[in-house]
């Protein structure tokens, strides 16, 4: 061998010594990247068949080609989420034990996929409906960078529920990679969500989204503070959006006690730190934040004051 090459990896080693805390060496065996990647491409093609698929698939192919991907998922998840449980062993699983609540987790998620197909249908709708530039559906589902990141939120928010460790954040930031939106994993969504254009926004772990919402690019809900680190752990941070809000490019709207009423509307680069009551308009106008009641049958134009 080399010197040169030994003397470099000896001056390596010498700092995997003196810097442990980026090592993991002796350790549980951590989940594969690379693996979960490919479980969440299997899982996009069980849940949009025909979609992501390289051949043709047809309806007399289908439970065959169906149970046999749904096999290799099983098995190959499986493994994943075995190693997730090694790692931080749930309380009051023993070691013995883990094999079985691996099993278990899998095709606890494997059962969730009809509803969440059902789900993934009302975002297909939302996005085709919400965009008068999509040609037809078929195009939203396969072109949009958009309907990857939800169908891998919304399943990797499965394993969350869970209480699975690792995979659901290396899922969303698979997804992450691919399509610029940040969508972490315990993040709650409800139906008919979409956001146009995608790239850059960022929805946090505590954030809670309700029914038809629409968002575009660039929109942030994220924490007030992170100072305090890890005290902040499991607690609320993000923000609420009630059902039919809209939000505009650039907005950013902060903290765990902020709350966006139903049917309001957030204009682009706006930065909100407190609540504001349904059917509201919030824009900046010469320089200030103006949040007006929408002009309504039953609601009268109202200034409101933040």
């Amino acid at each position: 061998m080399d010197a040169s090459v030994t003397q470099l990896a000896d001056r390596l080693i010498a700092s995997y010594a003196t810097l442990g805390g980026i090592n993991h060496v002796d350790g549980p065996n951590l989940p594969s990247k690379t693996a979960i990647a490919g479980i969440t491409q299997d899982l996009l093609r069980l849940v949009f068949p025909g979609f992501f698929d390289e051949r043709p698939l047809v309806s007399s192919e289908l439970k065959i080609e169906t149970t046999l991907l749904l096999t290799s998922v099983r098995e190959r998840l499986d493994d994943e989420i075995r190693k997730s449980l090694e790692y931080a062993p749930p309380s009051g699983v023993g070691r013995s034990q883990i094999g079985r609540a691996a099993q278990q987790a899998t095709l606890e998620l494997l059962g969730k996929l009809p509803g969440l197909r059902e789900l993934l249908q009302t975002d297909a709708d939302a996005a085709y409906q919400g965009d008068p530039a999509a040609l037809s559906k078929e195009e939203v589902i396969v072109a949009y960078p958009f309907i990857e990141a939800i169908a891998a939120q919304r399943i990797a928010h499965e394993l969350y529920l869970q209480h699975i460790p690792l995979i659901p954040r290396i899922m969303t930031e698979w997804a992450h990679s691919r399509s610029g939106m940040d969508l972490h994993p315990g993040a709650s969504i409800g139906s008919h969500f979409f956001v146009d254009h995608c790239t850059g926004t960022v929805i946090g772990e505590s954030a809670v989204i309700g029914s038809h919402v629409k968002m575009y690019q660039g929109v942030g809900l994220v924490a007030r503070s992170l100072a305090g680190g890890q005290s902040l752990k499991g607690k609320r941070r993000h923000p609420t959006l009630e059902d039919h809000v809209t939000i505009y490019a650039g907005a950013t709207i902060v903290g765990g006690e902020t709350v966006i009423g139903a049917h309001s509307t957030i204009g682009g680069n706006v930065f909100l730190m407190h609540s504001v009551p349904p059917h509201s308009l919030v824009f900046y106008e010469d320089g200030r934040m103006v949040v007006k009641g929408k002009r309504d049958r039953n609601l009268p134009e109202v200034d409101f004051q933040i």
